[in-house]
């Protein structure tokens, strides 16, 4: 989610700049035949990222792409189309990750990353990265953190929270919930951090779709910083391909 202004920030940190260009050229260095390339693509009704509609509640279109090695090392891309303030002249969002997923053992699983996002189209500098861990546990129990020192884009910290679960009903059926904090620096914005969940029935109808509806629900501390118009109570929906 990116706010309506931004600050002047540095450059990305030697460390951040290091751990991309290693596990980047770790993941190219892998020969084609240890690769795997998997895909996405959805259609829905919002885009919602941390409880707040990165469109203002209009449809979106999102696709992505990534290649994985045999020892767990990946690199992504992703993008969909967003709207946030108009002065910013944003219209689309490109999300590059690299990182290292494996399975701990028959119950647990680990996933570290740097993801970079991007706003190519904009005439103010949005672009920010942000570090990110998830701990699995038998594929249905989940939890991330994630830091950034430029949060949303801002020359300040941020931490974000997220605990979730899913619950098969059937082969095809689940519910899935989740809950999120976001820490951050009430010098930069309204508040010192704010609070989300979200609430998703999905339906794996016919491999490899799936249409999935999803009710977010944010604290009064989340419409202080990003307006009631972003954040708040809200439903949307989408129908998502894997291949």
């Amino acid at each position: 989610m990116q706010l309506d202004s931004k600050h002047v920030r540095e450059a990305l940190p030697p460390l951040v700049i290091a751990i991309l260009a290693a596990a980047g050229l770790m993941v190219l260095g892998y020969n084609a035949q240890a690769a795997e390339v998997t895909g996405n693509a959805a259609l829905g009704t919002d885009y919602v990222w941390r409880g707040s509609t990165q469109t203002q509640g209009d449809a979106t279109v999102q696709a992505g792409v990534k290649v994985a090695g045999a020892s767990g090392f990946y690199a992504s891309a992703w993008g969909s189309n967003v709207e946030f303030a108009p002065e910013t002249h944003a219209s689309s969002e490109l999300d590059f990750t690299v990182g290292w997923g494996k399975a701990l053992n028959d119950d647990w699983a680990v996933d570290v990353n740097a993801i970079r996002y991007q706003y190519p189209s904009t005439t103010v500098d949005l672009d920010w990265t942000e570090l990110n861990g998830t701990l699995t546990y038998k594929s249905n129990y989940w939890l991330s953190l994630g830091y950034s020192n430029e949060a949303l884009g801002y020359d300040a910290d941020g931490t974000y929270a997220l605990v979730g679960a899913k619950f098969p009903v059937t082969d095809t059926f689940r519910f899935e919930v989740a809950a999120g904090h976001y820490f951050l620096d009430d010098a930069v914005v309204a508040r010192d951090g704010y609070t989300h969940g979200l609430a998703s029935a999905v339906w794996a109808f016919k491999a490899p779709f799936e249409a999935r509806l999803t009710a977010h629900h944010t604290d009064s501390n989340a419409k202080a910083i990003f307006g009631g118009e972003f954040a708040g109570s809200r439903v949307e929906a989408a129908l998502q391909a894997s291949f």
